[in-house]
């Protein structure tokens, strides 16, 4: 596993990452220690969570960990603060967020979604308040059309503030648009790229069908509206190659689907959403397998956007 510069100048982390998702949500607190365990013993250090994730459990769990196990210094820590992003709401977010994940600081602190109901420069504002008060070292964006990150940098140069040094974003083999802007964007301006869901919230398993009930205790069962991005006959249709694929070559459909996406250019760290020790180290196996060339190629064409 790499290490890689997360932005122009920030730390080093892990090409491989933990997204902390499944964290009270999908897990409890006995098996997301497990998890993050595991994740520290095979050389992960990029830990990414948010305060909507089962409504703060998520970050109370890992900072439960990061106190039983004295790890905190080894550990990149980014968060999230969700919904109208006014300045009171931003602050008193990333408070809390700091009691919860027990550290005076986190080390990314990101905009989970676009606002637009709130003015951009008084959001902006208030990240670097937070930034001056010691409460961050950095700041992000996630899930925000390349024109929002675009004019967010423009607001901070504006202001004079610390720019943005992350933005995170969903991408696999069936959700590839952020390779026409965002992409490019990132790379230009010198921002670490997060991405997320490699294995599209489950969809890439293989253990979803078309017009099927969904499987009990899966992500689309317990967290709606993944299915409004993935259960499309264009996605199915993809799913049924990448299957012939993962057939031919002998891998496991869900080896393939993370292996493409740990060896794409431009991404930064690819966030993991485990529910065992065993999804960390099916991560591993993926990015030591890896693709050939030709490989790279037939799964280029046939999840080509557009």
């Amino acid at each position: 596993m790499e290490l890689r510069t997360l932005g122009r100048d920030g730390p080093l982390v892990s090409s491989l990452g933990l997204g902390c998702v499944t964290f009270g949500r999908e897990i409890d607190r006995d098996a997301a220690f497990a998890v993050m365990d595991r994740a520290l013993e095979r050389g992960i250090t990029l830990f990414d969570t948010a305060e909507v994730y089962a409504r703060g459990a998520s970050e109370t769990i890992v900072g439960e960990w990061l106190a039983a196990r004295g790890t905190r210094q080894q550990i990149v820590l980014a968060t999230k603060v969700a919904g109208a992003l006014t300045r009171e709401r931003v602050l008193a977010s990333a408070e809390a967020s700091c009691r919860r994940l027990q550290t005076d600081a986190v080390d990314v602190f990101q905009l989970h979604r676009w606002d637009p109901d709130v003015p951009l420069d008084e959001t902006l504002a208030a990240l670097e308040t937070i930034v001056q008060r010691g409460l961050a070292r950095a700041v992000g964006v996630s899930n925000y059309a390349a024109w929002q990150v675009a004019k967010a940098l423009w607001v901070q140069d504006r202001q004079g503030a610390t720019p943005l040094r992350t933005v995170q974003l969903n991408y696999n083999l069936v959700v590839r648009d952020i390779e026409r802007e965002h992409l490019p964007l990132a790379a230009d301006q010198g921002l670490g790229v997060l991405s997320y869901s490699p294995l599209g919230a489950g969809f890439l398993t293989g253990k979803y069908q078309r017009d099927a009930a969904l499987p009990a205790g899966t992500r689309f069962a317990v967290a709606p509206g993944h299915d409004e991005i993935y259960f499309s006959e264009r996605n199915f249709t993809i799913l049924d190659g990448l299957r012939r694929c993962a057939d031919a070559w002998q891998l496991p459909l869900p080896q393939l689907a993370l292996a493409w996406v740990l060896g794409r250019p431009g991404i930064t760290s690819v966030l993991i959403g485990a529910r065992t020790p065993a999804h960390v180290d099916q991560a591993f196996t993926a990015e030591a397998h890896g693709l050939d060339a030709a490989q790279r190629a037939e799964l280029d064409e046939l999840t080509r956007p557009g």
